[in-house]
């Protein structure tokens, strides 16, 4: 009795072997190119946060520099710490991080009343060649938000003749201020009177 040769069989498990090859290596290229996409949209949206904020803080800080400024005139502290008596317009600054991230400013839309900057960005760099042809030129984009929120309260003083006590600023880390506008080292800062973050 003779036995069968085994050479049929290895002729017939090597188009499966390569099958099989070819297919886990198109799932490893499709990994890598799902990997490229989400590394260029994570870029993305580092590049809007970090827009939207920059935007929020270069109109903080003028909204700090104005309180300083009126520090002897309480009636106006409110409004400054409303955000009424200053131009929103830090679209410049978002301009400058987005590009200092690698993407350009595609929208800011400022908002005075909610005291907001909403941000979003493209990405100068695509997600680049992949077994996917219609990702090679694509490029992400991301959206961000970042608000201005006042962080202390005050009461105005009486208005008798001679008052001229500034009134005391109760922050909300439990920080009481009392402004001293001939020590203007001892005056918060914009980071004391403004907290500045990124929306929910």
């Amino acid at each position: 009795m003779t036995r069968p040769h085994r050479h049929g069989d290895a002729g017939q498990a090597f188009p499966i072997y390569i099958t099989v090859v070819g297919g886990l290596l198109f799932l490893a290229l499709a990994y890598f190119a799902v990997g490229q996409a989400t590394v260029n949209r994570s870029g993305a949206q580092t590049a809007a946060d970090a827009a939207a904020l920059a935007a929020a803080q270069d109109t903080r800080d003028r909204l700090a520099d104005l309180w300083v400024t009126d520090v002897l005139d309480p009636t106006k502290w409110q409004d400054i710490f409303d955000g009424k008596d200053v131009t929103f317009d830090g679209c410049g600054r978002a301009d400058q991080l987005a590009s200092q991230n690698d993407a350009d400013v595609t929208g800011c839309d400022p908002n005075a009343f909610l005291m907001r900057y909403d941000v979003t960005v493209r990405t100068r760099k695509t997600m680049g060649k992949s077994i996917v042809p219609v990702t090679e030129g694509k490029r992400s984009n991301a959206s961000a938000a970042a608000v201005i929120e006042p962080l202390c309260t005050f009461e105005l003083p009486g208005t008798g003749a001679g008052n001229t006590v500034l009134p005391e600023l109760t922050c909300k880390d439990g920080r009481k201020w009392e402004p001293d506008p001939t020590d203007p080292t001892g005056l918060p800062g914009p980071e004391d009177l403004f907290d500045v973050h990124l929306a929910d």
